[in-house]
């Protein structure tokens, strides 16, 4: 038995959740709706996964702000904000052109369903939603946002504290930094547990998935999935591959170094769950742990391009079965609609159809196509999470790459003033 056990722990990551995403799919379609039952394999992955990703959060987020200096991190986060509001308004085009180009929707019915609409807020009320009424409270309710707010004020009070000149507070400072270390290394222990179970749960999610799903509903929905698949598509190519190659960055070994992690957000429809591997991944790209540990839990909440593709896309199939046209207005207002509806969704699967009612509210269109797209939120929640990861990924390392070319000017200037 320890032989066996030796062999499976040893065995390739990506060797093993590949093997349990292909019987998982095997297990679906053999045995249809009765593989419902191994969906406690996938839900128990996906619990573990949540129970390790908001300590991980904490601790990493406080550590890498005191790490950085208020000037640093200021610029840092600049830049990954523009690179997110920019790849997220493009994806959001993305699906609204290749949907009017494709026009799913059209000869489709709403189904006899009722959708409890989720509340509309204003843009004021968005931005303090941001800042928690209550910590403990927030840690309860899991609102990642608010703790990605106060986790970045205390690691700037920390860091306050570490270069402060009184050697009282310093030391005091270095004590919480280090504490924060220690407990981050404890979370990355567990996760290391919990990977090992991955592949098992990745069984029950896609068993369950094809065999509750079956084919009929994609079928029916197949131009709204192949539109947005194509709209991911265009979203790899144009920009993240452009990009990259723009900011020097190898595209072959950058895709190489951070397939676990995109596989992973594939098979679990979920961008805070496929956390932990994005930062491994991002140390196995080279991306240095100050930018890594800054952007890539922030991106994971904020930055979703596959659920603004979703959004461009699911709007035109809604308008389609009403059989509306679309104004330029009208669009314009979704494009904004839907930017702020992805950066305030969070990275969870499901969250999408949330984002979704907002935009669709918007737009003046019937809530009740959300329960119609819920019939392949799952096959639409795997490319979708799968390009949100990328995204994350890709500002990480154009961001690092950009931080090192300033380092490296500004060392040059400083060699230079020295010689003269």
């Amino acid at each position: 038995m320890s032989a066996i056990w030796r062999y499976y722990r040893d065995t390739s990551f990506m060797v093993k959740m590949t093997i349990g995403f292909l019987l998982g799919i095997v297990v679906g379609i053999i045995f249809g709706t009765s593989a419902e039952v191994l969906a406690p394999l996938g839900d128990l992955f996906l619990r573990l996964l949540n129970l390790i990703v908001i300590p991980l959060i904490i601790f990493t987020l406080i550590s890498a702000v005191v790490n950085l200096n208020p000037k640093k991190s200021g610029r840092i986060g600049g830049k990954v904000l523009i690179f997110y509001i920019f790849s997220t308004a493009v994806a959001i085009i993305f699906g609204l052109v290749i949907a009017l180009m494709i026009g799913p929707g059209l000869g489709l019915s709403l189904p006899n369903a009722e959708v409890d609409v989720p509340d509309n807020p204003s843009f004021v009320e968005t931005l303090l939603n941001i800042v928690p009424e209550n910590i403990f409270l927030a840690l309860s309710d899991a609102d990642v946002l608010g703790l990605i707010f106060v986790s970045v004020i205390f690691g700037f009070a920390v860091s306050s504290m570490v270069h402060s000149e009184e050697k009282q507070f310093k030391k005091m400072g270095d004590l919480l930094h280090d504490i924060t270390n220690s407990l981050s290394e404890v979370t990355f222990r567990v996760l290391n547990g919990i990977l090992l179970y991955a592949p098992i749960g990745i069984f029950g999610i896609a068993a369950n998935a094809i065999g509750s799903q079956g084919f009929q509903t994609l079928i029916s929905l197949g131009k709204l999935t192949g539109a947005i698949y194509i709209a991911i598509v265009l979203q790899f190519l144009l920009v993240y591959i452009l990009i990259l190659r723009v900011f020097g960055v190898q595209v072959i070994q950058f895709f190489k170094d951070t397939k676990e992690a995109i596989t992973t957000a594939f098979m679990t429809t979920s961008s805070l769950g496929t956390l932990p591997l994005s930062l491994q991944s991002a140390k196995k790209a080279g991306i240095s742990d100050e930018v890594a540990s800054f952007s890539l839990p922030l991106g994971a909440t904020v930055n979703m391009d596959g659920a603004a593709i979703r959004l461009g896309a699911s709007v035109v199939f809604a308008a389609n079965m009403m059989g509306l046209e679309l104004s330029f207005a009208t669009i314009l207002g979704i494009i904004v609609t839907g930017t702020l509806a992805s950066v305030g969704t969070a990275g969870v699967p499901g969250a999408g159809l949330i984002a979704l009612s907002i935009v669709l509210t918007q737009a003046g269109l019937p809530i009740e196509v959300v329960a119609l797209v819920a019939g392949v939120d799952a096959i639409l929640g795997m490319g979708a999470t799968a390009c949100n990861v990328t995204g994350d990924l890709v500002g990480a390392a154009i961001v690092d790459k950009s931080e090192k070319k300033h380092m490296k000017k500004k060392a040059d200037k400083v060699a230079f003033s020295t010689n003269e």
